[in-house]
């Protein structure tokens, strides 16, 4: 059973509500001012038996021009839309208006219907008829079925119910309960005894009784306590059927019409969007760059500036891509339509597509920006991701975070992640809680960063080991976790780029090469050590006496040959002198059961700074531990 939405759209007082009432037998007006002056001011709901068994539900929005802010939050997710023409009347101004923002947010599938047949004789409607369909040139509905109906006697409506149970078997595609679910709110209340309600049409997938939901981008995580669809209690609600929920722990002043209710941490704020963005053709404005302007998207409103990307103004008729940088937060996904209408006087003036929900700040006429930005927009939601991830490969993005920037699930992302990795345009890291990812062409940016790195480096430092893992990281990749650079140096090395030795990463091919001058500074600095016995030399000051540019990576890596011991901040020692050191003091407190730093300075004949140095360097060895003034064997 397909779930669809049927909405009303047209000019004020051409019979909308009153179709909806003959058809349904229900009232959507709810209001008392709505009632006494027979116009309808925000939207109605209802919804519609249909002959076949199915249920659709029905949206009943304002005619007026003072509320089409209404009309824009009812025809989110609307599958067929009955553009309401008084037959006596014809084409008005809010039929125009209201046509062309059903165009621009791509509804597909539409009736048009001619009420107040009653009126009118065959002659006056055949002009009216002549005058609509010359209207609804180049429009979706330049083909739709248009039929003559009267809500007062009756005549056309059997008629009009066989054409949407046709269009509702047949033409109207099922929407997808399989991606992640979004309910846009038009409609907050309380209910006493039970708390916060809200209502809306879900756009898509699955929502089910118990499970928590976020209300972005107020970020509020609330409990659904119970579904209703069409005044029915339902476990679980599914796109294309208008909604009624009611959420725990949260009050109505929290959450208001423009919110949109997802699962937990599944959308990502935004304060900008990149779009293409279209002008009417009869638009009477031309939008200059950095115009402020009023968008509609979803259920929200929200005032925005225009930055026009290629040009510095937009005619009417045309189309270029734009990037609105938003006074408010929102939350929406990749494809979303829209509509933007001029600031003051208040004119519908364009509208068109979200292409990245959550971009980074553009400048304007970069043409590869605008590349990028053609391959998104045409591309599909593989193409996407892959655009997604190149962009982001600094930070190598989690499976988790691109589901949240683009709206997907995680099913879908993973995917189109699949596909990637098929297609070698990725690479990918599994980690126990998610699956971290980067670019083929990032990954190799970063191999040749390296390799051309730790060719300089090998260069200048000849006696070393290779640079720290560390400095490769702070330099490379500063912003990725410590375990998911791990996983990158271990397949840099499973593909013979580099080598690792403990924490010193180096190219495959490199040695260390113990040339005439590290013979002759080995032999040098041990004689001076040797010399100076347990009269420990500082490194600064061995350095400063030998006079030799490499004394200190020559020290370096003697010690990390265990040729040398540094001793704490005290200086450095040959292998030799530290063992006997160490015998000593271990043979001492077996004699004696403990030993004072004094007794100890006086077995090495030496001060007392590098007796407590070797001393406190033997607690932390563990070798000795310290009680009072004593040391005691550990």
């Amino acid at each position: 059973m397909k779930n669809i939405i049927i909405g009303t759209a047209g000019h004020i007082d051409h019979g909308k509500t009153t179709l909806v009432k003959a058809l349904t037998g229900r009232e959507t007006d709810r209001w008392e001012e709505e009632k006494r002056r027979g116009i309808t001011i925000d939207l109605g709901f209802t919804y519609f038996d249909l002959p076949n068994g199915n249920k659709a539900g029905i949206i009943d929005v304002p005619g007026h021009e003072k509320f089409i802010k209404n009309m824009l939050a009812g025809v989110i997710g609307m599958d067929i839309v009955l553009l309401v023409i008084a037959a006596d009347e014809g084409i008005m101004p809010q039929t125009i208006e209201h046509l062309n923002i059903l165009n621009l947010l791509g509804v597909k599938k539409g009736i048009v219907v001619l009420t107040k047949y009653d009126l009118i004789d065959s002659e006056w409607l055949e002009l009216v008829m002549d005058d609509i369909r010359e209207a609804l040139k180049e429009t979706f509905l330049e083909n739709a079925p248009m039929i003559e109906v009267s809500s007062k006697t009756g005549h056309g409506l059997d008629k009009l119910v066989d054409i949407i149970v046709k269009q509702t078997e047949v033409e109207v595609e099922e929407r997808n309960i399989n991606t992640i679910p979004r309910l846009p709110i038009d409609r907050v209340f309380s209910i006493t005894g039970f708390g916060t309600v809200i209502t809306g049409t879900l756009i898509s997938g699955t929502l089910k009784k118990g499970e928590e939901v976020e209300i972005f981008p107020v970020n509020k995580i609330s409990k659904i306590r119970n579904i209703q669809v069409h005044s029915l209690d339902e476990e679980k609600a599914y796109a294309g059927q208008r909604t009624a929920i009611n959420l725990s722990n949260i009050k109505k002043s929290d959450i208001y019409r423009g919110c949109v209710i997802a699962p937990v941490n599944s959308m990502k704020n935004t304060m900008m969007l990149d779009v293409k963005l279209n002008i009417l053709k009869s638009s009477r404005r031309i939008i200059e760059n950095r115009s402020r302007l009023h968008l509609y998207t979803g259920t929200s409103e929200i005032l925005c500036r225009v930055v026009l990307l290629d040009r510095d103004e937009l005619s009417p008729g045309e189309s270029c891509y734009a990037q609105l940088r938003l006074e408010e937060e929102i939350a929406v996904r990749r494809g979303d339509k829209f509509i933007v209408r001029f600031y003051s006087p208040m004119e519908t003036v364009g509208g068109g597509e979200i292409i990245e929900p959550v971009p980074l700040k553009k400048k304007r006429f970069d043409d590869k920006l605008i590349e990028e930005l053609k391959v998104k927009e045409k591309g599909s939601s593989t193409d996407v991701i892959e655009k997604i991830i190149r962009e982001n490969s600094k930070n190598v993005p989690t499976v988790t975070e691109i589901a949240k920037i683009t709206a997907l699930s995680e099913e879908e992302i993973k995917n189109s992640v699949g596909i990637l990795e098929d297609e070698e345009k990725i690479t990918t890291f599994n980690l126990k809680n998610d699956k971290y990812l980067w670019h083929k062409s990032f990954e190799r940016e970063i191999e040749e960063g390296i390799e051309k790195y730790l060719y300089n480096y090998h260069e200048n430092n000849q006696y070393s080991k290779g640079a720290k893992k560390s400095e490769i990281k702070s330099r490379y990749l500063p912003k990725i976790k410590q375990n998911v650079f791990d996983l990158a140096i271990n397949s840099f090395v499973d593909k013979g780029l580099i080598k690792q030795d403990g924490e010193f990463i180096s190219l495959p091919y490199f040695k260390i090469v113990y040339d005439d001058n590290y013979k002759k500074y080995e032999k040098l600095i041990l004689m001076a050590i040797n010399d100076a016995n347990y009269e420990f030399i500082k490194p600064e000051d061995l350095i400063a006496h030998m006079n030799y540019e490499k004394s200190e990576e020559l020290i370096a890596l003697m010690i990390e040959n265990k040729l040398l011991v540094k001793i704490n901040e005290v200086g450095i020692t040959t292998e030799e002198i530290y063992n006997k050191a160490k015998e000593l003091l271990i043979e001492s407190i077996k004699k004696n059961s403990k030993i004072t730093a004094a007794e100890y300075r006086d077995i090495l004949n030496t001060n007392r700074k590098n007796a407590i140095g070797l001393l406190e360097h033997f607690d932390m060895q563990r070798v000795t531990k310290r009680v009072g003034n004593d040391r005691v064997l550990y």
